[in-house]
């Protein structure tokens, strides 16, 4: 079968690989109708998230057609359609039983402290095969596939493994509740999402902060309020916008890889704290070499968590759901701590939230397609990759038609 593998920083390639089998016997093998591109797949991409095997293949949204089960896997036949949740998990153990689904104890072959295992990761996540595949094999199909109604196309249904569920968890973080003024940023696909979810949760007021003015005319078609960082100071504007106040709930949807601020005041503060942390790097290591004009990860990220403290009112809440590796340390504890801030964040808790969602869906309260803005054949799944990453104009969500 053809699927796209990772084999190094930067080098993708659509590959022939055999077959998935079925390993265990809570296994299921899922011939995939659809797939899709995520940011996190662009990390990985990138190096920014270390520890990827070579060979593996990438990708952890799917929805298909059941092909094979294991002979304990109950609830599910040959011929199921179903959408695949983005992270594995047992369904049987304490976590998993107190709807901590991506903290299993048991789906991460490194152990119970190894925490979240999803599909297409790197090898502190198992790591497992992804889904951007023909066929993909789904450990503890049980809990890792929900089955598609048959009012949801495989288009619905595509968002709902990871994007979806991961925006309303982000809400959920965040607290937001009834007349919440929220703040969202980031406004690709989750940050979208995260819209239409702070919406739902009963926010009167939903203020999103982006630099791609594609993204922002998006936001603006659910009648959020949008803040073009190229242009304006976020946190200023959002102070403006709430009477001096801040908004009442954050939701973090930019990550590690964000994108650096080209113009104006949000450009001005990423290159006095980029010369900070060059004098700190230098004090640090003398002899090292000059970083020069390179953008390294890190000083974006740090941007955003600190537009996030000092945007959001006192004794507000924050929820993270943007990526970040293992070692980043660049959160401003000090103004949170003096600030009474809550703060949450994690990895989503996808068999949770998608049954719900699905919900939504049928009844016609949100239709996931309108954030669809690429559809590309296995052929140019490479290529897809490559314009994604580039931000080119109009790009928020790539589905892979593999069927």
């Amino acid at each position: 079968m053809k699927a796209v593998v990772w084999h190094g920083v930067g080098d993708i390639r659509l590959d022939e690989v055999p077959d998935p089998k079925i390993l265990e016997p809570t296994d299921a093998v899922v011939k995939i109708t659809r797939s899709a591109i995520c940011g996190t797949d662009l990390h990985l991409v990138r190096g920014t998230i270390p520890g990827m095997v070579e060979g593996t293949i990438l990708g952890h949204e799917a929805v298909g057609v059941v092909e094979a089960v294991g002979p304990a896997v109950r609830g599910f036949t040959p011929g199921d359609r179903v959408v695949v949740t983005s992270s594995i998990a047992c369904g049987a153990c304490s976590y998993c039983r107190a709807g901590y689904f991506a903290q299993c104890d048991t789906a991460n072959p490194n152990g119970p402290s190894a925490g979240t295992c999803f599909f297409g990761g790197p090898e502190a996540t198992g790591p497992v095969n992804g889904l951007q595949a023909e066929y993909a094999r789904v450990p503890y199909a049980m809990t890792s596939m929900v089955r598609v109604p048959d009012a949801v196309s495989d288009e619905q249904a595509i968002l709902l493994s990871d994007v979806f569920p991961t925006a309303w968890f982000g809400a959920r973080l965040a607290e937001v509740g009834d007349g919440d003024t929220v703040l969202v940023l980031g406004a690709g696909v989750v940050g979208q999402f995260a819209i239409a979810s702070a919406k739902r949760c009963g926010a009167a007021r939903v203020i999103v902060v982006d630099g791609i003015a594609s993204r922002l005319d998006k936001a603006r078609e659910q009648n959020a309020e949008t803040v073009d960082f190229n242009a304006e100071d976020p946190v200023a504007v959002v102070r403006e916008l709430t009477g001096g106040i801040g908004a009442d709930r954050v939701i973090e949807a930019v990550g590690v890889d964000a994108e650096r601020p080209k113009t104006g005041p949000a450009a001005e503060q990423v290159e006095q704290w980029a010369d900070r942390f060059e004098q700190e790097r230098r004090q640090a290591a003398p002899d090292a070499a000059p970083r020069g004009d390179q953008w390294v990860p890190g000083d974006a990220p740090s941007l955003a968590l600190r537009w996030a403290v000092q945007a959001v009112a006192k004794a507000g809440s924050i929820g993270v759901i943007g990526v970040y590796p293992p070692g980043f340390d660049g959160f401003p504890i000090g103004e949170a701590l003096n600030r009474n801030l809550t703060l949450k964040m994690g990895n989503c808790h996808h068999r949770l939230y998608l049954p719900r969602l699905l919900d939504l869906v049928v009844s016609g309260t949100v239709d996931p397609t309108a954030f669809i803005t690429r559809r590309e054949e296995p052929v140019d799944a490479v290529s897809a990759y490559e314009s994604f990453d580039r931000r080119e104009d109009g790009w928020l969500k790539t589905v892979l038609e593999v069927a």
